[in-house]
């Protein structure tokens, strides 16, 4: 009943401005300002202190945000059961993941998701791990996918799984056919590493500190995108998890080889969604889909 002024405010904040939220949204400035003015005026207290021409959240309009944001998630769920329950299969879902799964686990997952439920429309967000974080939180996304994602009150782990760092090399490279390989007998090669920014540089430079080794690649990325295409035109070997070149393995362009050196810790692969509320049934069918994947992916890999 109240869903015109709840989206006007939501939309507002977003955009910084009623001028900005009243072109996204196609109505006239002066039509938000009235709704935002008439729920001030029920609530008895402004909602945004207007500075020099901006907007800013007062501590009541954060409450009350939170409140709106709540109740907007709610409502969208609850058209999606209906028409769920009309046996129409249709509605939204995003899903906030890192840049390296929306290149490699991702596509196969949203084209095989989209061949089963044609009416849901997936939306696949790349950020970094603190933003996957902040968009679950706030309920940008309803999913959010990401190696190593910090344990917080705000989520609820869906699915998790542990993937070993290994060495990614051409096939036909001298340790392409080895079952398994130390960080020392990589180094002999020029590395390409994942760049500082990225959790798996962080567990790798700790195994290089505490075995003695010193280290200078030939090039660092914060795309395994480009590691791996690096890899493939022959500029050196890289230190990825199986998960990053599941495409290149599966067609034999890459090899895979899983790292031995002890204490050389994994990756952990968490899907999660926010703790309080219910999953749409969009965000539902997306999350069986997607631990189904892990783990179908983990045991092939093992």
């Amino acid at each position: 009943m109240h869903a015109r002024v709840l989206r006007y405010l939501d939309e507002v904040v977003r955009r910084g401005s009623i001028r900005k939220a009243a072109e996204h949204l196609h109505v006239a400035p002066t039509a938000v300002n009235r709704q935002i003015l008439d729920l001030e005026a029920e609530l008895g207290a402004p909602l945004f202190e207007r500075i020099n021409k901006r907007l800013r959240l007062t501590p009541l309009g954060e409450m009350v945000l939170a409140h709106v944001r709540q109740t907007l998630r709610e409502h969208d769920a609850l058209r999606e059961r209906i028409e769920d329950f009309k046996g129409a299969r249709r509605g939204e879902v995003t899903v906030a993941v890192t840049a390296g799964l929306a290149g490699s686990l991702m596509p196969s997952l949203v084209h095989d998701f989209r061949q089963r439920y044609p009416g849901i429309v997936v939306r696949v967000n790349d950020l970094p791990v603190a933003d996957i974080v902040a968009a679950v939180e706030q309920g940008d996304a309803d999913l959010g996918l990401g190696y190593d994602l910090p344990e917080l009150p705000a989520f609820r782990a869906l699915a998790s799984s542990d993937w070993q760092i290994g060495a990614v090399v051409p096939p036909g490279h001298a340790l392409a056919a080895r079952p398994s390989v130390l960080l020392s007998e990589c180094v002999g090669y020029p590395l390409i590493l994942p760049a500082r920014a990225l959790s798996i540089r962080g567990i790798l430079d700790a195994a290089f500190a505490r075995n003695a080794i010193e280290v200078s690649p030939v090039a660092e990325s914060t795309s395994t995108v480009l590691i791996r295409q690096l890899v493939l035109l022959g500029t050196g070997i890289a230190l990825l998890n199986p998960l990053d070149v599941m495409e290149e393995r599966a067609r034999q362009a890459l090899v895979y080889v899983p790292l031995r050196d002890r204490h050389l810790q994994g990756q952990t692969l968490t899907l999660v969604a926010r703790a309080g509320g219910q999953l749409s049934a969009a965000a539902g069918l997306m999350a069986e889909r997607i631990s189904d994947a892990m783990a179908m992916l983990f045991a092939q890999a093992r």
